[in-house]
């Protein structure tokens, strides 16, 4: 695996949870120069120490993607420190869950914002150069419930659902020049948040998961690796559902 993306840097956006911090990890392994995001400096640091203790070397800049000028500058940023970068993982993402009849405009813009007009606002920092130098990989995290919805999360799986048309137009316009656009759909993951949950929610959850058990962070981390790799350049505006059989479409 070592030297695959030797010479390429690669950003991931949301690089401090689950799935983050392992594609931080794997393309780090694969040989990537790796940056990512952040919001909160805590988390940031406890990260950046995390990281070193099991031997990757990453950058962390402070960028609020859901901010079209931020994410202009972090571009400018990481090409005067670091260099252009030739693969961008869209993995930030929050959630405002409640069902439409209480949902207020601010929980419908902020998931939007920071889950889907994030995937426009870093993409477009970096797609020129992309297009300039004819080689790039971007790759799009979106849900398991972007395909099938889920109750109480209209403005999450509409933005979800939303990432992979962003997804397949974009692969259109770019495909000549070197550049592929693919969607990663993860199911149910054992990250923080979704360990979190009640134990009683989460066996619910795992009965629903024909292979019987949540998804590993690493194995989404494996996906988004093969998909910045080199061995998939005749994969384009396609998307990757990783759910355990739980949704097949």
């Amino acid at each position: 695996m070592s030297g695959i993306l030797d010479g390429k840097i690669a950003l991931i956006t949301g690089g401090t949870g689950g799935i983050g911090k392992a594609t931080c990890k794997r393309l780090t392994k694969m040989g990537a120069r790796v940056v990512s995001t952040y919001l909160g400096e805590s988390k940031a640091v406890e990260m950046r120490e995390q990281m070193k203790e099991q031997g990757c070397n990453i950058a962390i800049y402070p960028c609020d993607v859901s901010d079209f000028d931020q994410c202009q500058a972090l571009a400018d940023s990481i090409k005067n420190d670091i260099g252009p970068v030739d693969i961008v993982v869209n993995n930030a993402g929050i959630t405002r869950d409640t069902t439409m009849k209480k949902m207020t405009a601010e929980q419908w813009q902020a998931v939007i914002n920071n889950n889907l007009n994030s995937v426009f606002n870093v993409t477009r920092a970096f797609i020129e150069s992309m297009l300039e130098r004819q080689t790039g990989r971007v790759v799009n995290i979106s849900s398991i419930n972007g395909q099938k919805g889920q109750f109480g999360q209209a403005n999450y799986s509409a933005a979800k659902a939303g990432i992979h048309g962003f997804t397949m137009a974009l692969a259109q316009e770019v495909a000549r020049k070197g550049i592929t656009v693919n969607t990663v759909s993860p199911g149910y993951i054992a990250t923080e948040m979704v360990m979190a949950v009640p134990e009683e929610v989460r066996n619910q959850i795992i009965a629903q998961i024909p292979v019987g058990r949540l998804g590993k962070p690493e194995e989404i981390a494996a996906l988004i690796g093969f998909l910045a790799s080199e061995d998939a350049a005749f994969i384009t505006g396609a998307n990757f559902a990783a759910n355990g059989g739980q949704h097949m479409h």
